[in-house]
């Protein structure tokens, strides 16, 4: 994936790219803190779902839906409402029922998860169970702090909670860790180290110290199984960063600024499978608490984006790109042929516009200020000898293709979410814009 602007230039951002480029747009009608994703943005979010999806896939994970609501009692017994009330929604009466009873908007997904597992008995030997959903949750955040989006009252979560035996610890931690990188390289976001968060000596933290101690363990375990030096990173521990319900590894960025943000994590929990009593019948013919893996890969859909769109100048990669090629006919005597060339691009699965308001040089200079992939001119020339001139705006190759070639190349490399492999352009007369003249 080809890297974006030097650390040096000015950065972008995000808040100017999302309105410019139509990915998403907020009204003080709907509030703050809640982002309506424009029909481009819909497409970025759709492609990363489509990721979280793949690699939770891959790993074994099976779906589940869940609603966004639940009774307070649900949030009392998880240890959620003690720890976060402030940063809920206020709970919602539905009548004279008691306050345990009233519905609140969830702060996280794992409690609805819990109670899936709970849903019936399950045996050792069906251990690990690894249950996924790209889901909302709610966070009340004040006007003044709600920002793009980084900052939102809705966040959407690429979400998988792991319910194993203590034995299947290290490893089912070990794989999360893995797909958590895996997931950063295929988005070509750079990660700078990644963290151990670790308990201090706070009265934050629920579950019995010892168990704290072997959770911690395994996590080591798992991050020495990933070989992280391979990956160019250091494991740094960090005492008071860990969740209140167990210990866990994140993965860390720094930007420009030296501010530091997690973007994918694995952490482990002991506290909410006791609250829930969620067993497994052990070999021995016992009852046994399971351990619950909290792990997140791509992240939340609405800090993906905006650290894409900074990332990548709002010019995503293919896989990513809204519009992965513009077809420009010179004159109207191309148009049917471009237009036929649209129908193949769209058949073969990618995402094509055919443009023709306007002078050529206008529509070349608009498809770069949109950010588009890469643009496609087709003139008289062309039209004769079934070839097509593309310009690939993010990498700067410029060549002459036939025109079944040029879907292959492009089908082929959005399928892999990979570069597409241009040849070496043959010698041909181009002006400054690679337009081929006829």
């Amino acid at each position: 994936m080809k890297a974006p602007a030097k650390q040096s230039d000015p950065k972008p951002d995000h808040h100017a790219l999302g309105r410019a480029l139509g990915i998403y747009a907020t009204d003080p009608l709907v509030g703050a803190g809640l982002p309506l994703w424009l029909p481009a943005g819909s497409v970025i979010r759709d492609e990363l779902e489509r990721l979280a999806r793949d690699i939770a896939r891959g790993d074994g994970c099976v779906g589940v839906h869940t609603p966004v609501l639940g009774k307070r009692g649900l949030f009392e017994r998880s240890g959620h409402w003690a720890k976060f009330a402030d940063d809920m929604f206020p709970p919602m009466a539905l009548g004279d029922e008691p306050p345990e009873d009233q519905l609140v908007l969830r702060p996280a997904n794992c409690p609805h998860h819990a109670m899936v597992y709970a849903s019936r008995a399950h045996s050792y030997r069906e251990l690990p169970i690894r249950l996924n959903e790209l889901a909302p949750m709610f966070r009340a955040e004040r006007s003044g702090v709600v920002s793009g989006l980084t900052r939102v009252r809705q966040i959407s979560l690429d979400d998988t909670h792991v319910f194993c035996r203590p034995d299947q610890v290290a490893d089912e931690a070990a794989s999360a860790l893995r797909s958590a990188l895996h997931a950063q390289e295929v988005l070509g976001m750079p990660v700078d180290y990644v963290r151990l968060s670790l308990r201090d000596d706070g009265r934050g933290y629920l579950g019995n110290p010892g168990l704290w101690a072997d959770a911690t363990d395994a996590l080591r375990q798992a991050a020495e199984a990933v070989d992280l030096a391979a990956h160019g990173l250091s494991l740094v521990e960090a005492a008071g960063e860990a969740a209140f319900y167990g210990p866990k590894l994140d993965l860390q960025v720094l930007d420009g600024n030296g501010h530091e943000e997690t973007i994918a994590t694995v952490q482990l929990d002991f506290v909410q499978p006791e609250r829930f009593d969620l067993r497994y019948d052990g070999a021995d013919g016992g009852s046994h608490l399971v351990v619950m893996i909290h792990r997140g890969t791509v992240g939340s859909m609405e800090r993906v984006v905006a650290a894409l769109l900074e990332r990548y100048d709002g010019r995503m990669p293919l896989w990513l790109n809204p519009i992965q090629l513009r077809v420009l006919p010179v004159s109207e005597k191309a148009d049917a042929v471009a237009r036929r060339f649209v129908d193949e691009l769209v058949a073969a699965g990618l995402r094509a516009e055919l443009d023709v308001e306007g002078s050529l040089g206008a529509r070349i200079r608009s498809s770069r200020e949109r950010r588009d992939y890469a643009f496609a001119v087709i003139g008289e020339a062309e039209v004769a000898d079934g070839s097509v001139q593309v310009t690939d705006a993010l990498s700067g190759w410029r060549g002459a293709l036939p025109r079944e070639r040029a879907v292959a190349i492009l089908a082929e490399a959005y399928a892999g979410r990979a570069d597409p492999a241009w040849p070496v352009p043959t010698a041909a007369a181009s002006d400054s814009d690679g337009v081929i003249h006829d």
